[in-house]
């Protein structure tokens, strides 16, 4: 078989600046992987059938075979290399669930292997084959580093290991044997990374030689740009408000989860109007506003902050590594406890959001940080991240809308989890697949220690607006060991 060696080692191969930002946020408390739990049909596969169906693939998905290389000096970003020593065993990983193996001991397990940081002396990924669930079923927990990828593109580049068929089709074969190109030395990467400063100028140059062939449409699109800009920084100079979610957190997590049927999504915000994002956000508002209150918090008047990531990426970079990701802070209604004016509320300044182009403010000043310094863009990140801009994140990752296979096995349903900034002690994200929207809470382990009960209230809100719309809620497919309470620590 002829050798292909990694691809050539180039400047697209820098993290981008917001790629790199979610490296300067992460430290001993905050880890900055995505990650999901999915649960599948059947017995699992063989350990070595799941390693080989990797390897099989792994030429799809060529950046996860690299590792991060830093510039001396913080002259530059970092950019991705070829790992050398790859060890395929070292990321796909085997265990099993005690007996009896419920849903609290594997949303134990899961709380626990993602409290763990990726290493960043090698690729930022690995995957958990979990045996031993109850009913006829096994799960896999992926963790990937955010600066590797986001949320909608991960789902595109996370497929290549699936079938949308029960019989595994054949993967591509990439007709010769890759091997790693040679590391760059310490004086290359400081070399490459001057480089590329110095033709700054010209990318500038041919930005002036554009703004006179296209004047009107650019000055359409600074004139976009600084709007967006204003009003990021007027959510800058009225930050979120002070909450029991956003405290100082530890290392430790706590994970689970609520099952939802998209359809009755759409049939609420069908009848009493938004969209599915709004319905989402009200019921989030609900559920936040049970919370503080059982916790002795007083809500009146009260409007908490969530972040929610919008996607910037147009079509021809699908399935591009990389974010493209911009933001709008939303706010949440825990003050208003009748569900439909909730509804109202989030719909309402939503969209005054959106006509003040704040999400489009946020891509922009993530634009200009790629001009800023290693060292600055880390004091910039964290100054960010403790100006409190918002109090939690709240993402909706689209997904297949039909079923997906792992060497013959269909995939039931996946747990998305979104990860936790500093003083972030609560996230929450959704994933939409095969005609289910599912909701993964993620808290702090001290902080959230009755995250089972936020759960509960945000089963409760979302079937406060359904009643309010007139709509059956569907009754999700409850394991038994859902239904029951187990002791984390004894998973």
């Amino acid at each position: 078989m002829p050798v292909r060696y990694g691809g050539k080692q180039m400047a697209g191969d820098r993290l981008s600046a917001l790629d790199s930002s979610f490296l300067h946020l992460e430290d001993a408390a905050s880890h900055m992987h995505v990650a999901s739990v999915m649960l599948f049909r059947g017995d699992p596969p063989a350990y070595e059938d799941l390693l080989e169906a990797i390897e099989r693939r792994l030429h799809l998905v060529p950046r996860y075979r690299q590792r991060l290389a830093y510039v001396p000096l913080g002259q530059g970003r970092p950019k991705w290399v070829d790992d050398p020593h790859l060890n395929l065993r070292y990321h796909v990983r085997a265990t099993a669930l005690p007996s009896p193996g419920s849903e609290d001991r594997l949303k134990a397990l899961a709380g626990r292997v993602f409290s763990q940081q990726l290493d960043r002396d090698k690729p930022l990924w690995e995957i958990w084959l979990v045996e031993g669930l109850e009913g006829g079923r096994f799960a896999v927990l992926a963790k990937t580093h955010h600066a590797l990828v986001d949320g909608i593109s991960g789902v595109d580049i996370v497929t290549v290991l699936f079938d949308t068929s029960p019989d595994p089709a054949a993967p591509p074969d990439p007709g010769e044997r890759w091997l790693p190109r040679p590391l760059p030395s310490r004086a290359q990467l400081l070399g490459e990374a001057l480089l590329e400063r110095g033709t700054v100028p010209g990318e500038i140059a041919r930005s002036a030689r554009a703004l006179l062939r296209g004047p009107r449409a650019i000055l359409d699109r600074v004139r976009e740009a600084t709007v967006g800009v204003g009003a990021m920084a007027w959510a800058g100079v009225n930050p979120a408000p002070r909450s029991l979610y956003n405290r100082p957190i530890g290392p430790h997590r706590r994970f689970t989860w609520v099952r939802a049927e998209l359809a009755d999504l759409k049939a609420i915000k069908d009848e009493l109007g938004g969209t599915v994002n709004d319905v989402v956000l009200a019921s989030v508002a609900g559920a936040l506003g049970r919370h503080l209150r059982g916790r002795g918090q007083d809500t009146d008047g009260r409007e908490l902050k969530a972040m929610v990531p919008v996607s910037v990426r147009t079509d021809p970079e699908q399935g591009a590594l990389g974010n493209r990701v911009a933001a709008m802070m939303a706010p949440l209604p825990v003050w208003c406890r009748e569900p439909v004016a909730r509804l109202d509320v989030v719909r309402e300044e939503l969209a005054g959001l959106k006509r003040g182009g704040q999400a489009v403010g946020a891509q922009v000043l993530t634009q200009l940080t790629g001009f800023a310094p290693p060292t600055i863009m880390d004091q910039a990140a964290r100054l960010m991240a403790r100006q409190r801009f918002f109090n939690l994140v709240v993402t909706n990752v689209p997904g297949p809308q039909f079923p997906l296979y792992l060497l013959g096995r269909e995939m039931l349903q996946p747990f998305p989890m979104v990860p936790l900034a500093s003083n972030q002690g609560l996230g929450i994200a959704l994933m939409s697949y095969n005609g289910r929207i599912n909701f993964g809470l993620v808290g702090d382990y001290e902080l959230l220690w009755d995250i089972e009960e936020l759960a509960e209230h945000l089963r409760e809100s979302l079937a406060e607006l359904a009643e309010a719309a007139g709509v059956e809620l569907a009754e999700p497919s409850l394991p038994k060991a859902e239904r029951g309470a187990a002791d984390p620590a004894s998973a």
